[in-house]
C-alpha cells in the first residue's frame, strides 16, 4: 500500500475521535480530536459549494496570490509546524522542514502555472463556411473548475501529500474549493494546518472533516464534484465505489499500492553490482520504507553473486520508527506471508528490534520467479523488498509481463555493451509503470512541469498524476461556447485576449 489505509479508522484509537501517538515511545501527542459529525460535514460541502462559484470566477492574478499567501502562511509557521509534525510521525524535524519546504514551493509553482494561463487550454476555432466536410460555427473551448473536492490525504507525508499538499493546491489552482479528510496519524498538525488554510483562502475555500464515517459521508455528498486520494488498495477501492455508486457518479483519483520493480542486467551486474546492490539497499530502507516508490522488487540475472552484499548492507541499514502501531502490525504480517511462500530464501530479517516504539528491522527476501509469474506479490508497506531471479531474456520477459501496474520502475543496464537489451527494457518497463528511472532510484520525486506520479492500475486508477503542474488537470473540464456573443463570453475566450493567455485560434498556437 501506498500509505496504510487513510479511510480505517487505527486500532489505537477511541471510537470517535483521533488521537496522535509518538512512533518513538508508543505514547499519546497532544488532544485527541473529535470526529466529525454527519451536520459539520454537510456544512462544510454546502460551504464549498457556496464560494466554488466566487473562487472559479476570480481573476488569475488573484486566484495566484491565494497561493502564494497559503505559501507564506506556511513558511511563517515553520518553527510551530515542523516539531508538531515530528512529535505525531517520529519523521524528523531536518526531513519534516525539508518536506515543509517542498509544500510551499509547490504552492507557489502553482501560483505560477496559474498567472500563466496555458492550463486552461484556451481553443478558438473561428466560423468557417468554407470548412470541409460541413461549414464550422464559431466555436470555443477551454477549461473550467469542475467544482468542489474532496482531499484524503496521507500519514507518510504529512506537509506534502496531507492537508495543504499537491491534491489541495492543484485543486484550489484549479479555482476549486477543496474538504479535507483529516489523516488520523498526524491530528493535531492537520488541524493546526488547516487553521492556517482557512484563515488564508476565502470563507468556504477551505474545509476540513475527521473520522472514517465523515470522509464516507463526504465522499457521497452531491457537493462534491471529484475526489483526490493518496493511501492503500483497500481504502481507495472502498471510495472509489462510493464516488461510482453516487445518483451523479464523480471522478476519483487514488494513488494505491505500487511493487515498483527494479530491473539489472548482466552487464550492469558485471560492472557494477556492488554499487548497485548499496543503492536499491539504501532505497528501499528510506524512510523506513514508508515512500509509494520505494522500489519493492529487485530483478536480477541468475548468477548474479550478490545475495551476501545484499545481506551485508541491510544488516547495516538503521531505521526511524514506522508512522504507527497499524503499519508495524500490517508490516509484521506482510513479512510473514513474504516468508511462508513455496521456495522463499531469506536473505536478511530478525525477529526483534532494540528499540521502543514502532520501529522494525528491514527484511530482504529471495522468491522464486514462478510466485511472481503467479501473481503472487503485492507491496508490503515498510523496510521490506524481494529479489528474483531470472534465468534469460525470455523469462524475465514473462516476469514483466505479470507484474501489476507501479509508480515506478528502475533500470540499471550498460547500454554500450547492450543496446539493443535496454532499449527494449525500458520500452517494455514504460508499459507497467508511470515514471521510468536509468540507473537511479525512484525513491525522490521532484516536483515539475515534466513529473509523473501515476501508473496503471493498482498504482492508481488513472492517467493523471499527483505530482507537478498537470495535477491540475484532474480538477477541470472543458466547456465549448458556440456561436456566443464576444461580450458574454469568458474573458479568457474573447477575441481581444485581455489576459494576454496562450491560446490555440485556428489550429495555431499563440503566445
Amino acid at each position: 500500500m501506498a500509505d496504510y489505509d487513510a479511510v480505517m479508522i487505527s486500532m489505537q484509537q477511541d471510537e470517535g475521535q483521533d488521537q496522535g501517538f509518538d512512533p518513538r515511545t508508543g505514547e499519546p501527542v497532544g488532544q485527541p480530536v473529535p470526529h466529525t459529525g454527519s451536520a459539520d460535514v454537510d456544512r462544510a460541502a454546502r460551504a464549498a459549494a457556496e464560494a466554488a462559484p466566487a473562487l472559479a470566477d476570480l481573476p488569475l492574478h488573484a486566484r495566484a496570490e491565494l497561493l502564494r499567501g497559503v505559501a507564506a502562511a506556511l513558511e511563517s509557521a515553520r518553527d510551530e509546524l515542523v516539531p508538531l509534525a515530528d512529535a505525531e510521525t517520529g519523521l524528523g524535524e531536518a526531513r519534516l522542514s525539508g518536506e515543509l519546504t517542498r509544500t510551499t514551493v509547490q504552492l507557489e509553482m502553482f501560483a505560477d502555472l496559474v498567472v500563466e494561463g496555458s492550463f486552461l487550454e484556451v481553443v478558438i476555432d473561428h466560423a468557417d463556411a468554407s470548412a470541409r466536410p460541413a461549414p464550422r460555427p464559431d466555436l470555443r473551448r477551454m477549461l473550467v473548475p469542475i467544482g468542489p473536492v474532496a482531499v484524503f490525504g496521507a500519514g507518510n507525508f504529512p506537509f506534502a501529500f496531507s492537508v495543504a499538499g499537491g491534491d489541495t493546491a492543484s485543486a484550489l489552482a484549479a479555482g476549486c474549493p477543496v474538504v479535507v479528510k483529516a489523516h488520523p496519524g498526524h491530528p493535531g498538525l492537520s488541524v493546526r494546518t488547516g487553521q492556517i488554510l482557512a484563515a488564508a483562502l476565502p470563507a468556504g475555500a477551505f474545509g476540513m472533516v475527521h473520522g472514517l464515517a465523515a470522509g464516507q459521508e463526504l465522499v457521497s455528498h452531491p457537493a462534491i464534484a471529484a475526489v483526490g486520494f493518496t493511501g492503500s488498495p483497500a481504502g481507495g477501492q472502498a471510495l472509489m465505489a462510493l464516488a461510482a455508486a453516487r445518483p451523479e457518479p464523480i471522478p476519483f483519483y487514488a494513488e494505491m499500492g505500487s511493487l515498483n520493480p527494479t530491473v539489472v542486467t548482466p552487464a550492469a551486474v558485471d560492472a557494477r553490482g556492488e554499487e548497485i546492490a548499496r543503492g536499491f539497499v539504501g532505497s528501499y530502507t528510506m524512510g523506513s520504507g514508508q515512500f509509494c516508490t520505494k522500489p519493492g522488487l529487485l530483478l536480477l540475472p541468475a548468477g548474479h553473486g550478490l545475495s551476501d552484499h545484499l545481506a551485508e548492507q541491510s544488516a547495516a541499514v538503521t531505521l526511524g520508527p514506522l508512522l504507527s502501531a497499524r503499519i508495524r502490525d500490517a508490516f509484521t504480517q506482510g513479512v510473514a506471508e513474504l516468508l511462508s511462500k513455496p521456495g522463499t530464501r531469506v536473505l536478511h530479517s530478525t525477529s526483534t528490534v532494540d528499540a521502543q516504539g514502532y520501529t522494525v528491522p528491514p527484511a530482504l527476501v529471495a522468491v522464486d520467479a514462478a510466485e511472481v509469474l503467479r501473481g503472487g506479490l503485492q507491496e508490503c508497506f515498510g523496510p521490506a523488498a524481494v529479489v528474483v531471479e531470472y534465468a534469460s531474456a525470455a523469462e524475465l520477459d514473462e516476469l514483466l509481463e505479470a507484474l501489476p501496474g507501479s509508480l515506478t520502475a528502475t533500470l540499471h543496464a550498460q547500454p554500450e555493451a547492450e543496446p539493443e537489451l535496454a532499449r527494449d527494457l525500458l520500452e517494455r518497463l514504460g508499459r507497467r509503470a508511470g515514471r521510468v528511472i536509468f540507473d537511479g532510484w525512484p525513491t525522490g520525486v521532484a516536483v515539475s512541469w515534466a513529473q509523473h506520479h501515476g501508473g496503471p492500475w493498482p498504482a492508481t486508477n488513472s492517467a493523471h498524476t499527483s505530482v507537478g503542474m498537470t495535477a491540475v488537470r484532474r480538477f477541470q473540464r472543458p466547456v465549448a461556447y458556440q456561436n456566443v456573443p464576444d461580450a458574454l463570453l469568458p474573458q479568457a475566450l474573447r477575441e481581444a485576449n485581455p489576459g494576454g493567455l496562450p491560446r490555440r485560434v485556428d489550429g495555431v498556437m499563440h503566445g
